[in-house]
C-alpha cells in the first residue's frame, strides 16, 4: 500500500474525515471505566486488576508510537492505518476469547497490548500528513483529528452499557460486546484507509490541492530528543496526561463512589452518562483550546491547561462532594484541558522543530503518554483501593489522589516555562526535494 498522492483539485477538507474515522474507533479506549465493574464482578478483580488492560494500552499507544512515526514518515499514513485497523480490531477480538473462557491475561494480551499497538499507530498515523496539508492552521487541523479520539467515548461508552444491559454483564456478555466493537470498528476503520491521501509538494495552503513548500526551522527527530525543549514538552505532556487519565479510567466508579452515601447516589446509567459527558469534553477540548492556541500561542495555552487544571482538583478535593453540579462542572473542565493538551501538542512541535521530521518526533513524545497511562491509573486505584481496605468510602477513597495531581500540574507549569526556541545548532537544512521546491519559487518572488 504506496502512499496515494492527491490529484489537482483534491480537497484537504477530505483528510480530516479520513483522520476521524480512525480516532473516533480507537477513541474506544476512553470508555474502558464503562467494563470495569462487569470485568470485577465476572472475574473477580480488583480495582488495579481491572485497570491493567487499560493501562498496559496506553503505555502500548506511547511504544507504538514512537515506532508508527517513523512509519508514517517513510511510507505514509495509509501502511500505517492499515496495520492500526488489523491490530486494533483483533485486539478487541482476542479480548472477547478472554472473556468467554475467563482467562484474564488474553483480555491483557488482546486489549493492553495488542490493541495498544494499534492505538499508538493509529493515533499517530493522521497527524503529520495534517500538519502538513494546514500549515496555516495546525492547532485546528490536529485538533479536528485528535477530537475523534477523545469523543471516541462519546460513541463507545453509551453503546457498551447498552451492549453489557442487553447481552448481560457476566463474562458471555462482555465477550459478545467486545465482539460487535471489534467487528464494527474493522469496518469503519477501513473507510479513513480508503480515503487517505497525502498532499503534493508547492500547492498553496489556502487552496484545496496542497500545503506550502516547508520553510523556517527544521529540526531532525534524532536531533530533536537531544534538545531541552524536547523533554519540557515531554514532561509537560506527561504531568497534564497523568491528572486527566487518573479521572478519566476511574470516572465510573468515581462519581458513583463519592455520591454514594447521599440522599441521591449515582446509578450505573447515570456513571455511563457521566462518562460520556467527559468524552464530549475531551473532544471539545481538543479542537476547542488547539483552535485558540492559533490565535494566544501554545505556551499561553498550557498556562492556562496546567495553571487552571490544578484550581480545578482543588475545588473537587474541598467542595466536590457537597455538590455534583461542582464536581461534574470541575470534571468537564479538567478533561477539556486533558483533551486539548493533546490536541495542542503536534502545532507546539511543529513551531519548535518544523515540519520536516514532526511525525516522528510526535511519536516519541508520546512515551509521555506511556508513562503517564501507567502513573495516572496506578495512583488513583492504588490509593483507593488502600483507603478502601483501611475502611474508608466515599471521597475519602479520593482525596489524597486528587492533591498529588495538583501536584504533578505545577510540576508541568514550571517545565512550561523552560520552553524556549531551539538553538540554531540543532537546525537542519531543507531536505534536498523541499530545498528545490523553494529554489523553484525563488524567481517567482524576486
Amino acid at each position: 500500500m504506496s502512499p496515494p498522492v492527491a490529484p489537482p483539485g483534491w480537497s484537504r477538507w477530505l483528510v480530516p474525515p479520513a483522520a476521524l474515522s480512525v480516532h473516533l474507533s480507537i477513541g474506544q479506549a476512553y470508555a474502558w471505566s464503562v467494563f470495569k465493574p462487569s470485568l470485577e464482578s465476572a472475574l473477580g478483580l480488583s480495582g488495579t486488576q481491572s485497570a491493567l488492560p487499560f493501562q498496559l494500552a496506553i503505555v502500548m499507544l506511547g511504544l507504538s508510537a514512537a515506532f508508527g512515526g517513523t512509519l508514517v514518515e517513510r511510507h505514509g499514513p495509509r501502511r500505517s492505518m492499515g496495520v492500526a485497523l488489523v491490530c486494533f480490531s483483533s485486539g478487541l477480538l482476542v479480548s472477547a476469547l478472554g472473556a468467554e473462557t475467563r482467562q484474564y491475561w488474553l483480555i491483557v494480551l488482546g486489549y493492553g497490548f495488542i490493541g495498544g499497538i494499534g492505538l499508538g499507530i493509529g493515533y499517530i498515523s493522521p497527524v503529520s500528513t495534517l500538519i502538513k496539508w494546514f500549515p496555516d492552521r495546525p492547532g485546528m487541523a490536529t485538533g479536528i483529528a485528535i477530537m475523534g479520539f477523545g469523543g471516541g467515548a462519546l460513541i463507545a461508552s453509551p453503546w457498551s452499557a447498552q451492549m453489557l444491559a442487553s447481552f448481560g454483564s457476566g463474562h458471555s456478555g462482555i465477550a459478545l460486546a467486545f465482539l460487535v466493537l471489534g467487528l464494527s470498528y474493522a469496518v469503519f476503520m477501513s473507510l479513513g484507509v480508503l480515503l487517505v491521501r497525502v498532499p503534493p509538494t508547492g500547492a498553496p495552503a489556502a487552496g484545496g490541492a496542497g500545503p506550502r513548500a516547508v520553510t523556517g526551522v527544521q529540526v531532525s527527530a534524532r536531533d530533536a530528543v537531544r534538545t531541552p525543549q524536547f523533554w519540557c514538552l515531554w514532561l509537560v505532556l506527561c504531568m497534564n496526561v497523568t491528572a486527566g487519565i487518573g479521572i478519566l479510567e476511574k470516572a465510573a466508579p468515581m462519581i458513583t463512589d463519592y455520591f454514594a452515601s447521599s440522599s441521591a447516589p449515582v446509578s450505573a446509567s447515570a456513571a455511563a452518562g457521566f462518562v460520556a459527558l467527559l468524552s464530549a469534553a475531551n473532544m471539545a477540548g481538543r479542537i476547542g483550546w488547539s483552535s485558540a492556541s492559533d490565535l494566544i500561542g501554545r505556551k499561553n495555552i498550557y498556562r492556562l491547561y496546567l495553571g487552571a487544571g490544578a484550581l480545578m482538583y482543588l475545588l473537587i478535593a474541598v467542595f466536590g462532594d457537597s455538590s455534583k453540579p461542582l464536581f461534574v462542572l470541575c470534571a468537564l473542565v479538567i478533561l477539556s484541558f486533558y483533551g486539548g493538551g493533546f490536541a495542542t501538542v503536534p502545532a507546539y512541535l511543529k513551531d519548535l522543530f518544523g515540519t520536516y521530521q514532526v511525525g516522528a518526533i510526535h511519536g516519541r513524545l508520546l512515551t509521555a503518554w506511556s508513562t503517564a497511562g501507567v502513573l495516572g491509573p496506578l495512583i488513583v486505584n492504588r490509593i483507593a483501593d488502600h483507603q478502601a481496605a483501611a475502611g474508608r468510602h466515599g471521597p475519602a477513597l479520593y482525596g489524597l489522589s486528587l492533591l498529588i495531581m495538583i501536584g504533578l500540574l505545577l510540576v508541568g507549569f514550571v517545565a512550561n516555562e523552560f520552553v524556549r526556541p531551539v538553538h540554531p545548532r540543532h537546525h537542519v537544512p531543507a531536505p534536498p526535494r523541499e530545498a528545490a521546491d523553494v529554489a523553484r519559487q525563488q524567481p517567482e518572488s524576486a
